[in-house]
C-alpha cells in the first residue's frame, strides 16, 4: 500500500479518538429522557451522522432543537469521564504531519468536537464541524469544504474514516478512502484500503506531498 497525497482528512470519533462508549451512554440516557422506545432507538444509525439528523428521525420537528441541545450537553459533560481517548497510532501519525496538510472533518458540533479533541491532546489547525455545512455525511460537502479550506484539489486528498457514511462521503468527493476497522468489521467497510487503526500506517512528508504506506 502506497498513497501519494497533498492533504489528509480525518474523521474524529472512531478514527482519531474512541468515543463509542460515551456515545452509547449519552444517547441511551437521551432516548430515555425523550421517551423514545428501545425499538425505535435501535433502528436509527448513530455513528457518523449529525445529532440533528438523528433527532429528526426520532422526534417531532418542534422538539428537535431542544433535543439536540440536550445531547450536546450530555456528550460534552461525558468527555471528562473517559469520553474521548486517542486510538492507537493517532498521536504519532498526526505528529508526523505538518499542520497545514491535515484537517479533522466531523459530524459533531464544534463545541463537542473541540472538547473531545482537546481532551485527547489533538489540536487541528483546520476543523470542519456540523455547523459548517448544510448537508452532513454521507454527502460529500464536509470533505469538499475541508479540501477547499486547505487549498487542495479533492482528488489529491485522502479520507480516513471508520463509518460507512463517512467513507461514502469521501468517495462522493472524489477522494482516496482509507477505512479503519475500529467500530465496524472490515467486510462492512467499502474503501480503497482497510487497516486496523492508524498505528498500521506511516507518513513520509516531502515538498511534493505526503506518502502514506503500511508498516511492515
Amino acid at each position: 500500500m502506497k498513497i501519494h497525497a497533498q492533504a489528509l482528512l480525518f474523521d474524529n470519533d472512531g478514527t482519531l479518538v474512541s468515543s463509542l462508549e460515551s456515545v452509547r451512554r449519552c444517547w441511551t440516557r437521551w432516548a430515555d429522557e425523550f421517551g423514545i422506545t428501545a425499538e425505535d432507538f435501535a433502528r436509527v444509525e448513530l455513528h457518523g451522522r449529525t445529532a440533528v439528523e438523528i433527532a429528526a428521525d426520532l422526534l417531532p420537528a418542534d422538539v428537535v432543537p431542544t433535543a439536540v441541545a440536550r445531547i450536546e450537553a450530555l456528550e460534552v459533560e461525558d468527555v471528562a469521564n473517559g469520553g474521548a481517548v486517542p486510538l492507537p497510532g493517532t498521536r504519532d501519525f498526526l505528529d508526523s504531519l505538518p499542520a497545514d496538510r491535515w484537517a479533522v472533518v466531523t459530524s459533531a458540533t464544534r463545541r463537542l468536537a473541540e472538547a473531545r479533541l482537546a481532551h485527547a491532546g489533538i489540536l487541528p489547525k483546520t476543523l470542519v464541524v456540523a455547523e459548517d455545512v448544510t448537508r452532513g455525511k454521507p454527502d460529500p460537502e464536509p470533505y469538499l469544504l475541508a479540501a477547499r479550506q486547505l487549498g487542495v484539489d479533492p482528488a489529491r486528498c485522502v479520507v480516513f474514516e471508520d463509518a460507512p457514511a463517512g467513507l461514502q462521503a469521501g468517495r462522493a468527493a472524489g477522494m482516496i478512502t482509507v477505512a479503519l476497522a475500529t467500530t465496524h468489521e472490515a467486510h462492512e467497510l467499502d474503501a480503497d484500503f482497510v487497516v486496523n487503526n492508524l498505528s498500521a500506517l506511516s507518513a513520509l512528508v516531502s515538498d511534493g506531498g505526503v506518502e502514506i504506506s503500511e508498516r511492515r
